[in-house]
C-alpha cells in the first residue's frame, strides 16, 4: 500500500508553526521575482540547497529582514504600488476567493483583513528536510516528491487492514511534533494515492479501496501530470473524466509510451515504486522584471544570473555540457538559443560561451521583461570525450573557480564578481 503525504497550505502552515498568533485568521504567503541579485551594492546572498533531489528547487536568500512595506511595496513617481503574487493561501483566505498565483493587490481587495507574509524559504526548506527525516524514521520506504509532498510504501510492513489507522497515527504525530497539518491519501497504486490526497484535504485521510469506482467521475484536469495541452487532446476524443480514459484503452495503446504510461497510472496498473532521491538533471534560474531597454544592462543581468548557475553547479560538483538562454521581450516576443560543448565547466568557459549566445539572439531595440538560463546534460554521470585542445586551460580554470566558490560560500555569492557584471 502507498501513502501520499501532502502538507496542507505548507508555507502558511510553516509560518503558523513559528507564530501561533497567525492561526485561525486569513493569511497568505507572498513572493515576488527576486531582483535583489541585480543590485550593484553587496547583498550577501546565499544558497540553501538542503533538499538536493530532482523536485526540490534550491533557494537563493539573504538575511535581510523582510516586511510587507520593504518587500511588496514599491514607490513609483510618489505613488505606492503593491507587487508580488500569492504563493500559498490559508483555507480562511481561500474561502474569500484568494488563490495561488493571484496578484497580492487583487487578493487584498477580496480579503482586506488578510495578513500578507513575505516568503521565508530557508524556514520552509529546513522544515521540509526535518519532516522527511521524521517520515524515514517511521516508514521503511519514503520518497520526497516536492518540498511539501512525500510518497511512502508500507507494503509488507503494515497489513492492508492496518494502513488507515497507521496513517491517522502518523498524521497526529506530525501535528504534535511539528505543529504542521498534513493530508494523506492511501491506495495500492502510487499515483492514485496522490489523487486521493485531494479527497482528504484539509487535514484528512482518504483510502481508495475500489480504484475503478473512485476514478469514474473525476475530471481529467485533476489527475497529476495531465497538463492543459494534453487535456485539449483528450477532449478532442470526447474524454472528460478518468473513467472515460479507463474505457478507451485501445486509444492509449496507439499513443505508444506516453499513452501507455498515462493509462497505467490512471487505472492503477502502473506498478511504479518508490524512488530514492533523484539526481538533478538540470539547473535553471529565471527572473521577470519591469521592461528594460538597452543591451548593456540586459547582458549584465545575464552574467549575474550565470554566476548563480555557476554556484549551484559547483555545489553539485557537476559539469554540464548543454547551455540554454531565453529572452522574453514585450508583446510576446521570445528568442532562445542552446549550445552543447565538450568542455570542462568553469566560470570563464560558461560566461564566455553564454556571452556569445546572448550576442547571437539579443534585440537591443526591444524591451526585455524576462531572462531564463539553464544548464543540463551533466557529464559527471556519463563518459564523454572532452576537447583535448582546451583541456589543460579548462582544468586550470576549474581549480581557480573552486577557490572562488569557497570564498562565495563563506562570504556570500556576490563577494567576487566578474567585470561583465558591473
Amino acid at each position: 500500500m502507498f501513502l501520499h503525504i501532502d502538507i496542507d497550505s505548507f508555507f502558511a502552515s510553516a509560518e503558523r508553526s513559528v507564530n501561533p498568533k497567525l492561526k485561525g485568521i486569513p493569511i497568505c504567503v507572498g513572493s515576488r521575482s527576486n531582483l535583489e541579485i541585480f543590485n550593484k551594492k553587496r547583498t550577501y546572498i546565499k544558497l540553501m540547497n538542503n533538499n538536493a533531489g530532482a523536485f526540490v528547487t534550491p533557494v537563493f536568500y539573504s538575511d535581510k529582514k523582510k516586511t510587507f512595506e520593504n518587500y511588496f511595496v514599491d514607490e513609483i513617481d510618489g505613488r505606492k504600488k503593491i507587487r508580488g503574487i500569492v504563493t500559498t493561501a490559508s483555507y480562511e483566505a481561500r474561502k474569500k476567493g484568494v488563490k495561488t498565483a493571484m496578484p497580492i493587490s487583487q487578493a487584498l481587495q477580496l480579503c482586506p483583513e488578510m495578513k500578507v507574509i513575505p516568503s521565508n524559504y530557508p524556514l520552509y526548506h529546513t522544515l521540509s528536510t526535518k519532516m522527511h527525516a521524521f517520515m524515514r524514521a517511521h516508514m521503511p520506504k519514503v520518497e520526497q516528491y516536492s518540498i511539501d509532498e512525500f510518497f511512502a510504501d508500507v507494503t509488507g510492513w503494515k497489513s492492508d487492514e492496518e494502513v488507515y489507522a497507521f496513517a491517522k497515527m502518523l498524521q497526529e504525530k506530525i501535528l504534535t511534533h511539528f505543529d504542521i497539518p498534513v493530508s494523506i491519501g492511501i491506495s495500492k497504486a502510487k499515483w492514485i494515492a496522490k489523487l486521493a490526497t485531494e479527497s482528504a484535504k484539509p487535514y484528512g485521510v482518504f483510502e481508495v479501496k475500489d480504484i475503478n469506482a473512485y476514478i469514474e467521475d473525476i475530471p481529467i484536469k485533476d489527475f497529476p501530470g495531465i497538463g492543459k495541452g494534453f487535456q485539449k487532446r483528450l477532449e478532442g476524443h470526447y474524454i472528460r473524466t478518468l473513467g472515460d480514459i479507463r474505457r478507451k484503452k485501445s486509444l492509449f495503446d496507439s499513443w505508444k509510451k506516453p499513452g501507455l504510461q498515462l493509462y497505467a497510472r490512471v487505472t492503477g496498473t502502473d506498478n511504479e515504486q518508490i524512488e530514492s532521491k533523484g539526481e538533478r538533471k538540470s539547473i535553471g534560474i529565471s527572473r521577470t522584471f519591469d521592461a528594460i531597454e538597452g543591451s548593456d544592462e540586459l547582458k549584465r543581468r545575464v552574467m549575474i544570473m550565470a554566476r548563480h548557475i555557476i554556484y549551484m553547479v559547483m555545489e553539485l560538483e557537476a559539469s554540464p555540457r548543454s547551455y540554454y538562454l531565453k529572452i522574453n521581450y514585450e508583446y510576446g516576443v521570445k528568442v532562445k538559443k542552446t549550445l552543447t560543448v565538450d568542455r570542462v565547466f568553469s566560470e570563464r568557459v560558461y560566461k564566455t560561451l553564454l556571452s556569445e549566445m546572448y550576442e547571437a539572439i539579443s534585440h537591443p531595440q526591444k524591451r526585455a521583461i524576462k531572462l531564463s538560463l539553464n544548464v543540463s546534460n551533466f557529464s559527471a554521470s556519463k563518459r564523454i570525450t572532452l576537447s583535448l585542445l582546451d583541456f589543460d586551460e579548462d582544468r586550470k580554470d576549474l581549480e581557480l573557480h573552486k577557490n572562488i566558490h569557497d570564498l562565495r560560500t563563506r562570504f556570500g555569492l556576490d563577494i567576487i564578481k566578474t567585470g561583465n557584471e558591473l
